[in-house]
């Protein structure tokens, strides 16, 4: 870690170098949207904390299809978040853990040093990146690096699907389709922690997996159709979302809750048709159906934490990459199929 020192302007703490000695950093670049391709190892400067920032040194990030999305800008609609000829933030990512370097002014609870994880709205496939105190929380003594980088947007997806949306209680039966993914992964530990009675959807290869994270019982789709099957769900997390909806509603329980979550969809407006869809089907059903837009909170990372140090969730953990190869890891997450989380080490 650098030397610190003030920022001119007072806004707090700010690195005045790299561990190189220089006041740059190596980030993964693209300056247009469009396949991984688009995405470049590069020297960029050192971002400069605010006064309510934490500067922190990336230990390890994780990719998901919402990166991929970013990054292509397809969906179309994605643009008008993130820009609309260009990408606004030329370096992609959003979750990341790593060492406290320097705090603003304003950061009371961080010092340099802490070990850290969480998200950030401005890139993470760097050696640094900026990220408000907010969105941090103290990683866990129990987790590595690349274990806690996987967590923060796919843990807090499944925690806010399965609490807030669908308010999984103990005894309750819970089908999960991607059982074995990123969300998948994460969201049958968290079933099982609230009580319920978890069945796992996957292919034949991930049966293992989905065993081993606590499923009650595992469906392999490559024999076996889950909409054809007598069993009824009180919740249905739906990731993949291959089936027609009405196949599935058909596998929900009278008021049951299904969850559409795959981000799925058309090349301009991506999943808001079945999202549209699925809204207006629910004001004709006492079944509830439920899309819905997981928002970073850190009272959930919080809570997350607490699973991790207790052993109740574990990072399931695909495939790593090294920075200059986060090209090839947003490929390995476009193709499917992942086993849990793709993270990228730096």
């Amino acid at each position: 870690m650098g030397i610190e020192q003030r920022s001119n302007t007072g806004d707090g703490l700010v690195p005045a170098a790299s561990p190189a000695g220089a006041a740059t950093m190596r980030a993964a670049v693209q300056h247009r949207y469009g396949p991984p391709s688009v995405l470049k190892p590069s020297e960029v400067g050192l971002p400069l904390p605010g006064r309510g920032d934490v500067l922190v040194q990336v230990g390890a990030t994780s990719v998901h299809p919402g990166d991929y999305f970013v990054m292509t800008g397809e969906p179309y609609v994605v643009r008008l978040v993130f820009g609309l000829g260009r990408p606004r933030h030329g370096i992609p990512g959003r979750d990341l853990a790593g060492v406290v370097a320097a705090v603003g002014k304003d950061v009371t609870a961080l010092r340099p040093g802490d070990k850290v994880f969480g998200w950030s709205t401005t890139g993470t496939l760097a050696e640094y990146a900026c990220v408000p105190a907010d969105h941090l929380v103290s990683m866990p003594a129990n987790l590595s690096d690349v274990d806690a980088a996987a967590v923060p947007t796919s843990g807090m997806t499944a925690l806010q699907a399965l609490r807030d949306i669908a308010n999984v209680r103990p005894g309750q039966t819970v089908l999960i389709t991607g059982a074995s993914g990123g969300v998948g992964s994460f969201a049958v530990q968290i079933a099982k922690a609230f009580g319920a009675e978890v069945t796992g959807v996957c292919s034949t290869r991930n049966v293992g997996l989905v065993r081993s994270l606590g499923a009650d019982h595992v469906v392999d789709y490559t024999e076996t159709d889950f909409t054809r099957t007598e069993k009824r769900y009180d919740v249905i997390l739906d990731n993949v979302e291959a089936q027609p909806l009405a196949a599935v509603r058909r596998t929900l329980t009278p008021t049951g809750t299904l969850i559409p979550n795959s981000g799925r969809g058309g090349r301009w407006l991506g999943p808001l048709g079945r999202i549209v869809k699925a809204r207006v089907l629910s004001g004709f059903t006492r079944q509830r159906l439920k899309p819905f837009t997981s928002v970073g909170k850190r009272q959930d990372l919080l809570t997350l934490a607490d699973l991790l140090t207790t052993g109740q969730v574990t990072p399931a953990i695909d495939r790593t990459y090294p920075l200059d190869e986060a090209a090839d890891a947003l490929r390995h997450v476009a193709a499917g199929h992942t086993r849990g989380k793709v993270v990228v080490t730096v």
